[in-house]
């Protein structure tokens, strides 16, 4: 059996531990699907090269006008040529990792399915191997819902949705998160008659302020049904007919199922281990990320601490200075920023009011906030900006800023001010006596948010 310094199971954000072998230790890498996982083949990245074409579509089809800028009124994307090229481009760089892995010296990559056997051994391609330390960073994969006669219609997942080059007349979405409403808007922006099937509500997780404004914009500018649930899809003939519980047939030549994500656990062998699973079949870790198997780590999506790539890239770098380490720290997440990719863009820093309420805290006792318009802002005179915000959260006994939510197309660029002033702790007093903000410019908006919370104190 050969035996490893480490094993890593899952080739997007584990090999992020890569540097460990230019420390002379020696690794394998492990990965049955594309290299470098999720991100840069089916997920962040193919994702925002589609999304940009078609927020400047988006933006001259409706603001050029307003703008006195004329004859971009029907601007059309190349639907095909984008996506061909997005494969290209994505491939390209996912090929050019195997090689460089096995170039060196340290490093042996295995291209199979990696199956434990007991805590420390793992099975790999018809052979067994063994390692002093195992991190597991396998992902997870979209989720199908239990709808009649789904699974044997040629449906799109994301991953599909991301390498389809045929844009489709009609399209329907079965879903109402983050991937939903960014893939949803490209094939819209593209000219595809898209509509979306949302049981309740939609981006459930984000701010009630955030969830309001942004729905009612959503729904004047796609086509949304609320209340709705599928109960059943049909296919024949190239078209889709999906049933919906209130009896309405809907009919189109593509369907998106954008509902959730499961952890990639099933297959991994682990019942031959001590790591635990949680009732969702994530995998169970400490404050150091370590599993209940000894020296068995596990980071990333597969863990559920937080379902984010610069999340799962903090784990990795708190990993690598914990390595080897004698006495160990556990791992401290600070203020974690999510974005929103759709249009417009939403951005957020930590927690929503909607917690803050389910805490027992209460506004005037516990907090305060402030929302302001970007139309209360210079810029908003240049830019025509109609629907969107910035919201900011103060504790009302220290006045330091607590959350950050911000609703515009650039905001997952402008929420980086407030990353950093949340994670220094910083107060309403720091903003407004000990920064200057350009003027004008969009981020005067969280100023004037800002000047409003101080007049609260």
């Amino acid at each position: 059996m050969k035996h490893y310094d480490i094993i890593i199971i899952g080739s997007g954000w584990g090999t992020k531990l890569r540097p460990l072998s230019e420390k002379w230790r020696s690794i394998a890498i492990i990965e049955k699907a594309e290299m470098w996982g999720t991100c840069l083949n089916r997920g962040c990245i193919p994702s925002k090269m589609l999304i940009y074409p078609s927020d400047l579509a988006t933006t001259a089809r409706e603001h050029a006008a307003d703008l006195h800028v004329h004859g971009l009124e029907t601007p059309k994307v190349d639907f095909k040529s984008l996506v061909e090229e997005t494969q290209q481009r994505i491939s390209k760089n996912s090929n050019s990792i195997a090689p460089f892995y096995e170039s060196q010296e340290n490093i042996t990559l295995y291209k199979w399915h990696a199956r434990f056997i007991e805590n420390k051994i793992v099975e790999v391609d018809g052979q067994q191997i063994s390692a002093d330390t195992i991190y597991i960073a396998t992902g997870s994969v979209p989720t199908i819902p239990n709808i009649e006669w789904l699974e044997w219609t040629p449906y799109m997942t994301s991953k599909d949705a991301l390498a389809n080059s045929d844009l489709p007349k009609k399209m329907i979405v079965i879903g109402w998160g983050y991937i939903a409403v960014e893939l949803g808007h490209v094939y819209w922006a593209a000219g595809c008659d898209t509509h979306f099937l949302v049981r309740s509500g939609m981006i459930k997780a984000e701010d009630k302020d955030v969830r309001d404004v942004f729905e009612k914009d959503f729904a004047n500018r796609y086509n949304v049904h609320f209340w709705v649930s599928p109960v059943k899809v049909e296919y024949s003939d190239g078209i889709f007919s999906v049933t919906l519980d209130n009896g309405e047939i809907m009919q189109s030549d593509a369907l998106f199922v954008a509902t959730w994500v499961k952890p990639m656990t099933e297959w991994l062998g682990l019942e031959n281990t001590s790591v635990t699973l949680s009732a969702r079949w994530y995998i169970e870790v400490d404050e150091y990320l370590q599993t209940e198997a000894e020296w068995v780590y596990a980071l990333g999506d597969v863990v559920w601490n937080y379902l984010f790539r610069h999340s799962v890239n903090y784990e990795w770098e708190y990993l690598l200075r914990e390595y080897n380490q004698e006495a160990k720290s556990p791992i401290k997440y600070p203020p974690i920023p999510h974005a929103i990719f759709t249009y417009p863009q939403i951005a957020g820093v930590w927690f929503t009011q909607d917690e803050l309420i389910k805490q027992g805290k209460t506004e005037w006792e516990d907090y305060e906030v402030a929302l302001h318009n970007y139309k209360n802002s210079a810029m908003w005179d240049a830019m025509k900006a109609e629907v969107w915000f910035v919201k900011l959260i103060a504790e009302k006994s220290t006045w330091k800023i607590l959350w950050a939510h911000i609703l515009w197309d650039k905001s997952s660029d402008i929420i980086h001010m407030m990353i950093v002033i949340i994670s220094a702790w910083e107060t309403v007093d720091f903003m407004l006596n000990k920064m200057i903000f350009i003027h004008p410019a969009l981020s005067e908006v969280i100023r004037n948010a800002a000047r409003t919370l101080s007049k609260k104190i």
